[in-house]
């Protein structure tokens, strides 16, 4: 009887033994599995902040180039719009701070005073200035981080794409005429953040 009963014991404890290094298995996979998904989501997440980044300096550069010499009939106050949506977040709250309100206040000041003095170059970046101080938190909080902005800055896009082509004289002149392949590329360059948002938003 007493040779039974340790037979039990140690098939007993043999089974608690199974049971327990079969649900470190699992936890182990389990945390495998988490952190997989974690390096996925990391690698997707900076993947969109680092498209932002290209989309809104992409932006800037073609609304200098308007402002030096880019001679085509895009209206290039619809990049003010789309460099509001795509502005990274760090950039963004500063401008939204003090900083951009003494900024704003300032060229409000000089537009109103001294309009000689101040230059029409300055006219669309100080309006972007205000834009993003004045902002309700609507915009600035909820539509910029939503698809809904996305989808805008996609519509400004295709529609800045659509007038260059059609002041170039066709999409071949777009690529061929002096200057045009620079405007064409960065026009281009703006489709790449909102088209991987939406794709991400899909997914």
């Amino acid at each position: 009887m007493a040779k039974k009963q340790s037979y039990l014991k140690m098939m007993t404890e043999s089974d608690a033994a199974d049971l327990i290094s079969s649900d470190f298995k699992e936890l182990g996979a389990a945390a495998k599995k988490l952190a997989d998904h974690a390096v996925r989501l990391g690698s997707l997440g900076f993947g969109t902040a680092f498209l932002k980044w290209v989309a809104s300096f992409a932006a800037i550069y073609l609304l200098i180039l308007d402002r030096t010499n880019w001679k085509s009939n895009i209206l290039t106050g619809l990049l003010i719009p789309y460099i509001f949506f795509t502005l990274p977040s760090i950039l963004f709250n500063i401008f939204r701070g003090e900083i951009g309100k003494w900024i704003a206040l300032v060229a409000v000041v000089l537009r109103l005073f001294f309009p000689k003095r101040f230059p029409d170059w300055l006219e669309l970046p100080g309006a972007l200035i205000l834009l993003i101080v004045v902002a309700p938190s609507l915009f600035a909080d909820t539509v910029r981080g939503d698809w809904i902005g996305v989808v805008i800055c996609l519509l400004i896009a295709g529609y800045l794409l659509q007038e260059h082509i059609r002041a170039a004289g066709g999409f071949r002149d777009a690529f061929t005429k002096a200057g045009g392949i620079s405007n064409t590329i960065g026009i281009i360059i703006l489709f790449v953040y909102p088209v991987w948002a939406i794709v991400l938003y899909i997914l």
